[in-house]
């Protein structure tokens, strides 16, 4: 657990960053803090590690107060991952995973062992391993930054904005990698950002920060969302938390219809409609075509329409309304857990599944 005790941080200029913040970050959670620039919440989280020392209050790590042990010490003992990963450009993947390992003075076979089995959790290619930060991609190195902090088995990880430097597609994919990670190693994390939507994704509870450092509303997403606490909240967490709120309905039965579908690298049969989805031979969707423009031709990957998204048939309301809309022929791409097709739903129907699961809210009201 992390615990902060009336912490104010003025720096010397008289600049207030963090003012009179109390708030406990509970263990093996991730606790995020989000707010606009400039209210505090790096220097907040720097001042966890006292890589920035507090002007007043406490910190305290399982009620130990951080300020009286030995800096070095602590920092070894908590995981850091920072926007840009931070690898040392002149080491290789596996020894920059290795770091701490090797200042805690791990034996260099046990350093590497934990580095390579690090790696493959964190989804990246054993070979991967030999080769240095500047021949990986973003998000490979962001990954590798991942692996780094958990090399030592800290209890306790700090992340700074850690995949905001990366595309949206990429950024997705790392989110749901450290949510499956966070699942099997419940670590306590302080996480920073300044997305609204990664917070409500990722946190366990969420911390808006105003600007000067003053805390606004701590709460899990579901009731941030539904209760924000004043209009500066309600503001920040956007006119549209309705529709955020959705991603924790989960769906409900839905009336999916079975869909035509083409096989990729096969001719379309004749269809009326102006839209025919692609499926792999898997049955999994890869895209939208337009039979009109493909002729009696085979499906190719130049013809494919890729805008929509697919939702899970076990997944939130949210989802399921995104892939309607979003898909060029509205109607919504409905998967299983191994991404085979199920079928596909409209909007207007997705709308009538929330109604349904708001009706019975407002019946026991009136009950």
């Amino acid at each position: 657990m992390i615990r902060f005790d009336a912490v104010t941080k003025q720096f010397p200029d008289g600049t207030i960053a963090v003012d009179d913040l109390t708030l406990t970050a509970p263990t093996g959670k991730i606790t995020v803090l989000v707010g606009p620039s400039g209210c505090g919440k790096t220097t907040s989280l720097r001042m966890v590690n006292r890589m920035i020392e507090p002007t007043s209050g406490t910190i305290s790590l399982d009620g130990q107060d951080t300020g009286r042990m030995n800096a070095a010490e602590l920092r070894r003992g908590i995981g850091y991952v920072i926007q840009h990963a931070g690898l040392f450009p002149h080491r290789t993947v596996l020894d920059n995973i290795g770091t701490v390992p090797r200042l805690l003075g791990w034996d260099k076979k046990r350093t590497r062992d934990v580095s390579a089995e690090l790696l493959e959790r964190v989804g990246l290619a054993p070979e991967l391993g030999a080769r240095y930060p500047a021949q990986l991609s973003g998000g490979q190195q962001q990954r590798v930054g991942v692996a780094r902090a958990l090399a030592a088995d800290p209890p306790v990880m700090l992340m700074d904005e850690p995949f905001s430097a990366v595309d949206p597609v990429v950024r997705d994919q790392l989110q749901d990698e450290f949510l499956r990670l966070q699942s099997e190693l419940g670590k306590t994390i302080l996480l920073v950002t300044h997305d609204i939507d990664e917070a409500i994704k990722l946190g366990d509870q969420v911390a808006v920060l105003r600007v000067g450092g003053r805390l606004a509303q701590v709460a899990e997403p579901a009731y941030l969302l539904a209760h924000p606490a004043d209009d500066f909240v309600a503001d920040f967490v956007g006119r549209d938390r309705g529709y955020r709120a959705l991603q924790f309905q989960q769906v409900p039965r839905l009336p999916l219809r079975a869909e035509p579908t083409v096989l990729l690298g096969e001719v379309p049969s004749r269809s009326d409609s102006a839209w025919l989805l692609v499926v792999d031979g898997s049955r999994r969707p890869v895209g939208w075509v337009e039979p009109a423009q493909v002729g009696a031709r085979a499906v190719t990957e130049a013809d494919l329409h890729r805008g929509g998204t697919v939702a899970p048939a076990q997944g939130s309301l949210r989802a399921a309304l995104d892939a309607a809309l979003s898909s060029p022929s509205r109607r919504g791409v409905i998967v299983d857990d191994a991404g085979e097709l199920c079928g596909t739903v409209l909007a207007h129907e997705v709308l009538t599944a929330i109604e349904e699961t708001d009706r019975p809210e407002r019946d026991e009201g009136l009950s």
